[in-house]
C-alpha cells in the first residue's frame, strides 16, 4: 500500500539522521524552581483572562446586589446566594489553575548531541525533533506558537485561559467550562424569577436601582449568561467527548493515525480526573492522582 505525501514526509521527520543536534544549542540554564507559577506573556490571552474574570465579577454584583439583597424572602437570598457565590468561586479557581499550571511542556532545546546519546536509542528507532523550540518531541506532542513550546496531548491554546489545554491541566478547563455553565444557567432563572416577581410587584420595590437601571443591568446579565451558556456547555461536551475518546482536538483535525492502546471511557476519564473516582474529580484544588491510570499505552 502507497503512502500519501503527507505520510512520507512524517516518517522522513522521525527518522534519528535526521534530528540535526549540531543545530541545537544547549539549553538556557534553569533559573525557576520546579514550584515556579506558570504563566504565558501573551497580550491578547491576558485581556481574555481579565474580561473573563470582570464578566464574572458583573454577574455577581448584578445577582447579590440587584437582585437578591432587596429580595424579602430572606431564605430564597440566603440559598441562591451562597450556591451562586459558590459555584462562582470554583470557576474562577479553576480558571485561575487552568491559566497557571504547566499544561505539559516539553523543555526547551534539549534536542542537542549530548542529550540525543544519553536517550540511548536502539537501532531503528525513531524520535521527534522539533524544529521551532529544538526539543526532543515526545508521542502525541504538539507544538503551540503562542506558549512557544511543545506540550505533550496538546488539546488546543485558548486564548481565555491563557494557555495551551494539555495533559497537566485539561482537568480544570473541564472544570471551568462546567462552573462557568452552571452559574450561567442558574443566573438566568434567577433573572427569570426577578422579571415575574417585579412583573406582579412595584418595580420601585424590587430593586434599589431605578427601575431603568435595573432592567438594563438584567437585561445585560441575561445576554452575557446565554452567551456563555452556550459556548461553555459546548466546549464542556467537546472536552468529554476527546477525552472518553482518548483523541485531543488536534490530533481529531489532523486526523493522525492512532497509535496508542485503546481504553475503556471509563479509565480514559481516570486518566485525567485522578485514580479513582473521588469528589476530587469536582474540585481545582486537588491534584490528579493518575495511580493505576496509564497515561501512555502504545501499540507495538
Amino acid at each position: 500500500m502507497k503512502s500519501s505525501p503527507a505520510n512520507r514526509s512524517r516518517d522522513i521527520e522521525r527518522q534519528a539522521g535526521y534530528l540535526c543536534p549540531e543545530h541545537c544549542a544547549p539549553p538556557p540554564p534553569r533559573t525557576q524552581s520546579a514550584d515556579d507559577m506558570w504563566f504565558i506573556r501573551d497580550g491578547c490571552g491576558i485581556v481574555c483572562g481579565v474580561i473573563t474574570w470582570m464578566l464574572v465579577f458583573y454577574a455577581e454584583f448584578v445577582v447579590v446586589f440587584v437582585m437578591l439583597l432587596p429580595a424579602k424572602n430572606v431564605v430564597y437570598s440566603i440559598i441562591n446566594g451562597a450556591l451562586f457565590n459558590g459555584l462562582a468561586f470554583l470557576a474562577l479557581a479553576s480558571h485561575f489553575k487552568a491559566m497557571c499550571t504547566d499544561p505539559g511542556a516539553v523543555p526547551k532545546g534539549n534536542a542537542t548531541k549530548e542529550f540525543i546519546e544519553s536517550l540511548q536509542l536502539k537501532p531503528g528507532q525513531v524520535v521527534y525533533k522539533c524544529p521551532k523550540c529544538c526539543s526532543i518531541k515526545p508521542d502525541r506532542a504538539h507544538h503551540c506558537s503562542v506558549c512557544k513550546r511543545c506540550i505533550k496531548k496538546m488539546d488546543h491554546h485558548c486564548p481565555w485561559v491563557n494557555n495551551c489545554v494539555g495533559e497537566n491541566n485539561q482537568k480544570y478547563f473541564v472544570l471551568f467550562t462546567m462552573y462557568i455553565a452552571l452559574i450561567s444557567l442558574h443566573s438566568l432563572m434567577m433573572v427569570a424569577f426577578h422579571f415575574v416577581f417585579c412583573f406582579e410587584e412595584d418595580w420601585s420595590k424590587c430593586s434599589s436601582f431605578s427601575p431603568p437601571a435595573t432592567v438594563i443591568l438584567l437585561i445585560l446579565l441575561c445576554f452575557e449568561g446565554l452567551l456563555f451558556l452556550i459556548f461553555t456547555s459546548v466546549m464542556f461536551g467537546t472536552q468529554v467527548h476527546s477525552i472518553c475518546n482518548d483523541e485531543t482536538g488536534i490530533e481529531q483535525l489532523k486526523k493522525e493515525e492512532r497509535r496508542w492502546a485503546k481504553r475503556s471511557k471509563w479509565m480514559n476519564m481516570k486518566v485525567v480526573f485522578g485514580h479513582p473516582f473521588s469528589v476530587a474529580w469536582l474540585s481545582p484544588f486537588a491534584t490528579p492522582d493518575h495511580g493505576k491510570a496509564n497515561l501512555y499505552q502504545y501499540v507495538v
